[in-house]
C-alpha cells in the first residue's frame, strides 16, 4: 500500500534532535570495509534502505558483516581481491550511489555480476560511468537507453585513466576512484567544480594515497586499505528539512546535532545566508576526518537571490528544499546550472515545479533550473513522484501553507530518513501518515 503524508499548516520548529547518519559517507564505510584488511567499525550507520542496498550487496558477496544495531556495523574485511561472486544478481533498490559506484568496483573483478534496481533506479543514466569505465577497459551491458540492469563482465584488465569530466558529479568521480584502486597505474579525475570529497577523504582514512591537486584527484592502482573505525556525522541533506523548515516559520528555533559540514557539502548554508537566515554554527570539530557542527536556525523573513552557479554542487541534492525557501522569500529566487537535478530519482526540476504550481506558487522550469516569485504557498495535494526528497520537502512547506498539503507515494522518504515523520511531529510539524 503507497505511503501518504498529509500535513496540517502552521507551527513552527523547536528544540535540539539529531537527524540519521550520513547516507553517503554510510555506503562508503560498507564498501571501503569490506575491501579493507581487517575489522572496520561504524558508529551512526544509516538505516535506510539506500545504504541496506550496500550492505546486503557485500553480504552477498561473501562479506561477513554484523549489524546494524542502533547504528552500529562491524564489517570483517576480505581484503582488495577476497569478493566472490554472487549467486543471484544484486539488488540496489533505489540507490544511484550504490550502482555507480559499484560499477567501478565490479569492473576489476575475476567474476561477472548483474545489478538491478527498482522502476526508478532503472530509468537512470548510466552512460557516464559506463563510459569511461569502457576506456580503462571494462566491460559493462546495459539496456539500449544506457539504463540498468547493468551486467559487468569480470576478469577484465584495467588501466589507469586520466578523465576530465564533462559534469559536475561525485559518483562518477568515485566510481573512477574505486576502478583505479585495481588499474594499472595511475587514475586521475578532474572536476569541472568541486563535488564532495567522501571518497578521497575515507581512503585516506583506510590508509591509501590519493592525491588532491586543486580540482584534480588522482591514485595508483596495486595498493591495499588497511581496516579503520568510522563515526558517521548526522546527514546534512536530512538535516537540510528542518533548516528550511525553521527559516520559514515565524517562532521556529532549532538545534540540529552533529551534522556533517564538509566543505563540498554546505552549499545549503551558503545559499541560506544569502538569502537572510539566521543560521549559526555551534560546536565545530572534526571526527574521523570530517568536519561537523551543531546547526541552529531560527525563523527569519528570507528574500529572493541568484543562486551562485559555484554553491550549485555543494547543493546539489538540497535543492528540492531551497525550492520551498525560496517559495516562500520576498521576490525572485533564480537558479541556473543545476540540469543534474533533471537525472536524480525524479526530473526535480519539473516534479517541484509542478508541484508548487498546484499549490499556487509561481514556479517557472528552465533547462537548468527554475525561476521562483516567493508568496503565498496555498492548499492542494502534490506527486512526490517516488522521490524521498520530494515528499520530505513539501512536507516543509506545509509550515507556511494557507491549508493542509497530501503528499503522495512516500514510502521511498525510508531511503534516506527513516522515521521522519515522527521525529518531525517531535520538533513541531502537524504531519500524519496514512497507508504504507
Amino acid at each position: 500500500m503507497s505511503l501518504t503524508f498529509v500535513v496540517s499548516p502552521g507551527g513552527h520548529l523547536t528544540g535540539r534532535i539529531r537527524v540519521p547518519g550520513d547516507k553517503s559517507i554510510s555506503h562508503r564505510s560498507i564498501m571501503f570495509g569490506s575491501i579493507a584488511e581487517g575489522t572496520t567499525r561504524v558508529k551512526g550507520f544509516l538505516e535506510g534502505e539506500d545504504n541496506l542496498a550496500t550492505l546486503n550487496a557485500f553480504r552477498a558477496m561473501g562479506v561477513e558483516i554484523d549489524g546494524p544495531l542502533n547504528g552500529e556495523v562491524t564489517i570483517h574485511g576480505v581484503g582488495m581481491h577476497g569478493l566472490r561472486a554472487p549467486t543471484e544478481p544484486l539488488y540496489m533498490g533505489n540507490s544511484g550511489t550504490s550502482i555507480r559506484l559499484l560499477s567501478g568496483l565490479m569492473s576489476a573483478q575475476q567474476f561477472d555480476v548483474e545489478m538491478t534496481g527498482d522502476s526508478s533506479l532503472s530509468k537512470r543514466p548510466m552512460r557516464r560511468v559506463t563510459a569511461p569505465l569502457a576506456e580503462m577497459g571494462a566491460e559493462i551491458l546495459t539496456e539500449k537507453d544506457g539504463t540498468p540492469p547493468l551486467k559487468v563482465q569480470g576478469g577484465k584488465s584495467l588501466n589507469g585513466l586520466h578523465y576530465d569530466m564533462p559534469m559536475a558529479s561525485a559518483q562518477v568521480k568515485s566510481c573512477l576512484l574505486l576502478a583505479g584502486l585495481y588499474a594499472e597505474g595511475e587514475t586521475c579525475v578532474t572536476e569541472p567544480a568541486p563535488t564532495r570529497d567522501h571518497t578521497e577523504r575515507m581512503l585516506r582514512g583506510f590508509g591509501y594515497d590519493v592525491r588532491t591537486e586543486n580540482n584534480r584527484i588522482c591514485l595508483t592502482g596495486g595498493g591495499k586499505l588497511t581496516a579503520t573505525d568510522i563515526d558517521v556525522p548526522a546527514d546534512i541533506s536530512s538535516a537540510t528539512f528542518f533548516m528550511i523548515g525553521a527559516a520559514i516559520s515565524e517562532g521556529s528555533d532549532i538545534t540540529l546535532e552533529h551534522v556533517g559540514i564538509n566543505p563540498t557539502r554546505i552549499g545549503v548554508i551558503n545559499i541560506l545566508r544569502l538569502m537572510g537566515a539566521e543560521l549559526t554554527l555551534e560546536n565545530e570539530c572534526e571526527v574521523g576526518g570530517e568536519p561537523v557542527a551543531d546547526i541552529r536556525v531560527r525563523g527569519s523573513k528570507l528574500k529572493g537571490i541568484q543562486i551562485p552557479e559555484e554553491q550549485v554542487p555543494l547543493a546539489i541534492d538540497e535543492f528540492p528544499a531551497l525550492f520551498v525557501a525560496a517559495a516562500c522569500a520576498e521576490g525572485e529566487t533564480v537558479l541556473t546550472g543545476a540540469h543534474e537535478l533533471r537525472v536524480k530519482e525524479s526530473d526535480r526540476i519539473q516534479v517541484m515545479a509542478d508541484g508548487l504550481q498546484a499549490l499556487g506558487v509561481n514556479a517557472q522550469p528552465t533547462d537548468d533550473g527554475m525561476i521562483i516569485q516567493g508568496g503565498t504557498i496555498g492548499s492542494g495535494t502534490v506527486e512526490s513522484h517516488d522521490d524521498h526528497r520530494i515528499a520530505m520537502s513539501f512536507a516543509m512547506a506545509a509550515l507556511r501553507a494557507t491549508g493542509p498539503i497530501t503528499i503522495k507515494n512516500c514510502e521511498t522518504v525510508g531511503t534516506s530518513f527513516p522515521g521522519f515523520a515522527a521525529l518531525s511531529r517531535d520538533a513541531g510539524l502537524r504531519v500524519e501518515q496514512q497507508g504504507g
